[in-house]
């Protein structure tokens, strides 16, 4: 099944892209989602009159998302946490956790934008990694601290 992609979609291509996928996956998840229309004729000549609204969208949301990049990078999330022998902790700090630190921060975000492996379970400085953009991340510390 060809499609056309309305968004960019990181395992399948840029938007504006002409792709084949599996008729199942169109169907059912892409086109329901608008994250695709179908390549009709009429969809392909559209698509190459807005090729370039597109382009322009996509660079200018890059360069928000740079500059948002450039704030969280800046940016250091406090957490109190109850600690144990050694400075581990009773329980973890999650990516929930950071996401609910940020969007109280004014920044709008996805919860899995924030990329965090595995929880933090370790009193001190940690950098987590948010994905704004394909080609845009930022690095947030945040700074784990013993209650009491």
């Amino acid at each position: 099944m060809k499609i056309i992609l309305t968004k960019d979609l990181e395992n399948l291509g840029k938007a504006g892209a002409l792709v084949e996928v599996r008729p199942g996956y169109g169907r059912n998840y892409l086109l329901p989602r608008q994250l695709a229309v179908p390549a009709t004729e009429k969809n392909v000549r559209q698509l190459e009159h807005q090729k370039s609204g597109i382009l322009a969208r996509a660079a200018k949301e890059k360069q928000n998302m740079t500059a948002m990049a450039q704030k969280l990078n800046a940016i250091e999330v406090k957490f109190t946490r109850k600690v144990g022998e050694q400075n581990k902790l009773f329980g973890s700090v999650t990516s929930k956790d950071v996401h609910e630190q940020l969007t109280a921060q004014g920044f709008e975000l996805e919860r899995k934008q924030v990329h965090l492996p595995e929880p933090l379970r370790e009193v001190g400085t940690h950098e987590v990694q948010v994905k704004l953009h394909p080609e845009v991340s930022a690095k947030v510390k945040v700074t784990i601290a013993p209650e009491g």
